[in-house]
């Protein structure tokens, strides 16, 4: 089998962990490097518990930092959601590994450069080192295969009443990214809030028993605190919004899709951050992003189980 070579960017975040475990799981994919963005929290903790994730699940490949700050506004974190590190709850091992010395973009840059074939991008945070990149190296769009992105929403928000919080936190950026031209799969909240894990299986993946598994089931345990304290009739489980985007790439198979010309909203008082999916094709405009609309739950959970068996009693 062909592997696919990706770049995973992220700003983690338990979703981003766990989006994370299951790529690296995956025989399909070839990971070349991660990069971290300003997001869940600061740019120092997400970068942190990207070295701290890719050093528990044997990840050895160069981890760049991003920006700062988004491209415009000022940083928005979410402690509420993942806690003050960004990723609290089990005690994780420190990094193995420094890291690189490049920045996020130039380490981007360099992949693509250096790559046979196009490459895929797997952003689960703010698009703000995707929107860099496009605006200091637009000749290197053509390399770039796909964008499955983790953000959006086309019918509410999460963060705001229309807007998505990876996309509120840079909407700029998702401008810039969404008018690119690169082929995109959003998975947005329209299907993400359905990819609920259970608390039942937090326990499967527990009694695993490898280190990954135990770790990932204790990610769900914190999680899901966020959850309940939402006292939501929807949320009957943990939604792991980010490992989405990675399923939606590896497994087509268990989503439903539509085909949709969406823009982002940078400004007004309301909503900005909102993605505005035209739906019914009012605007006339070609479609320039996949929508994922629905997908099997119970697929999808088995995906994930699996992905956290196959680490085995130590980590890969």
């Amino acid at each position: 089998m062909k592997k696919i070579p990706v770049i995973l960017d992220g700003d983690p975040g338990h979703d981003d962990a766990i989006a994370w475990v299951l790529a690296n799981a995956s025989p399909m994919l070839d990971i070349k490097a991660v990069t971290s963005v300003c997001g869940n929290q600061t740019m120092e903790k997400t970068t942190y518990n990207a070295l701290r994730i890719c050093t528990l699940i044997g990840l050895n490949v160069p981890v760049a930092k991003g920006r700062v700050t988004p491209l415009i506004k000022d940083p928005m974190v979410a402690p509420n959601v993942h806690g003050q590190s960004g990723l609290d709850g089990p005690k994780l091992p420190e990094p193995a590994f420094e890291v690189s010395d490049m920045d996020a973009v130039t380490l981007m840059a360099k992949v693509l450069e250096e790559s046979e074939e196009p490459v895929t991008l797997i952003p689960t945070g703010p698009l703000t080192n995707v929107a860099v990149l496009f605006l200091a190296h637009p000749e290197l769009k053509s390399k770039i295969e796909h964008i499955y992105i983790m953000g959006g929403g086309i019918h509410h928000g999460n963060w705001a009443p229309a807007a998505e919080f990876n996309i509120q936190v840079d909407p700029e950026a998702a401008d810039i990214v969404f008018r690119g031209g690169v082929p995109i799969t959003m998975a947005g909240l329209d299907v993400t809030e359905k990819a609920q894990i259970y608390p039942e299986e937090f326990d499967i993946i527990r009694n695993l028993g490898n280190p990954v598994a135990k770790t990932v089931a204790e990610w769900f345990d914190f999680f899901f605190q966020y959850h309940k304290s939402m006292q939501s009739k929807e949320y009957k489980g943990a939604a792991v919004h980010d490992a989405v985007a990675v399923a939606s790439l590896i497994h087509p198979e268990i989503f439903e899709y539509k085909d949709m010309y969406v823009e982002v909203e940078t400004e007004g008082e309301y909503c900005p951050g909102a993605t505005i999916g035209d739906i019914k094709g009012r605007l006339g405009k070609k479609p320039n992003v996949r929508v994922l609309w629905d997908l099997d739950r119970d697929a999808f959970a088995k995906i994930l189980i699996d992905a956290c068996a196959s680490y085995g009693e130590v980590a890969k």
